[in-house]
């Protein structure tokens, strides 16, 4: 292989790495917009359920997030789930 095949190469990996990190910053752009219109969307149901008496945290569906976030993505979907069920509704 000649020096200028190896420059060949590491500018086409350096363009495929440039490519998906900006790919990667726009996924997260993406992912930040759902998690707070997800936060937007748990603040009208806990009011939705004090305002009828009941409780801020319904705690079977909290497991039912966490069962489907470890179902999709094991061990670190819990912890997903978990932060995302921080975000939504605060600490219990």
């Amino acid at each position: 292989m000649t020096t200028t095949d190896l420059t060949t190469t590491d500018l086409t990996a350096t363009a495929v790495i440039a490519g998906a990190r900006e790919r990667i910053d726009a996924l997260d752009d993406r992912i930040i917009g759902l998690i707070q219109e997800r936060v937007a969307v748990s603040a009208v149901v806990q009011q939705a359920r004090i305002s009828s008496g009941g409780r801020r945290v319904n705690l079977s569906r909290e497991m039912e997030i966490l069962d489907h976030y470890r179902e999709a993505l094991g061990k670190p979907g819990t912890a997903l789930a978990m932060t995302l069920l921080e975000l939504s509704r605060g600490r219990i």
